[in-house]
């Protein structure tokens, strides 16, 4: 059962979710968590218990070793991994330096880039709506495509141009609002707001 008491958090748990929700798809042992988030053994297992208890891990396994792994089916799951999202790495940095960024309506991550998954053919990682200063934006996605060791595709809109893209039903707009995402910027419901009308 997930109440609220599963939220007053420690410091070591809030470092272990951003472990576990900056690559949701990888699994890690308990020396392994121990030594990427540098806290102490006894203190992540307490919090692995912790969060095993609540339902928002898995474990699982493998040889001689007991891996942990986020449950997605969590009740909060969404909401955790957009807080998450936010609070670190590119998400950080755009909503740290968003007046700086130009005047920005909404930021979107698709799924597969929260999930460290290459994107699909036609398929960006980040869309942002908005009057973007476009130096500004592509010097902070170079600096997060060298951290990451990979290219970070973004496509930028003004309001009117996405918009106009929408109501002629644009394959590529219609991917994006169809498809997986955290709202970075904005929310999800001004998101499916601006929606093409139905035909």
């Amino acid at each position: 059962m997930t109440s609220l008491k599963d939220f007053m958090i420690s410091r070591v748990r809030v470092k272990m979710m951003k472990l576990f929700f900056t690559d949701p798809e990888e699994m890690y042992y308990v020396r392994q968590i121990t030594r990427k988030i540098n806290e102490e053994i006894n203190a992540v297992r307490r919090e692995l218990d912790k969060m095993i208890g609540y339902g928002l891990l898995r474990s699982e396994q493998r040889g001689n070793r007991l891996y942990y792994y986020l449950n997605k089916r969590y009740f909060y799951f969404q909401e955790l991994q957009q807080m998450v999202v936010k609070s670190t790495g590119l998400g950080k940095k755009i909503v740290k330096l968003r007046r700086k960024l130009g005047t920005l309506e909404l930021v979107m991550f698709s799924g597969r880039f929260i999930r460290r998954l290459a994107p699909r053919q036609n398929e960006v990682d980040v869309l942002v709506i908005g009057e973007v200063v476009l130096a500004e934006l592509e010097a902070l996605i170079k600096q997060e495509e060298e951290s990451l060791d990979r290219e970070i595709r973004v496509a930028v809109f003004d309001k009117k141009e996405f918009d106009f893209r929408k109501t002629r039903r644009d394959p590529f707009i219609m991917d994006v609002l169809y498809g997986s995402r955290v709202m970075i910027i904005g929310n999800e419901e001004e998101f499916v707001d601006r929606q093409v009308p139905s035909v």
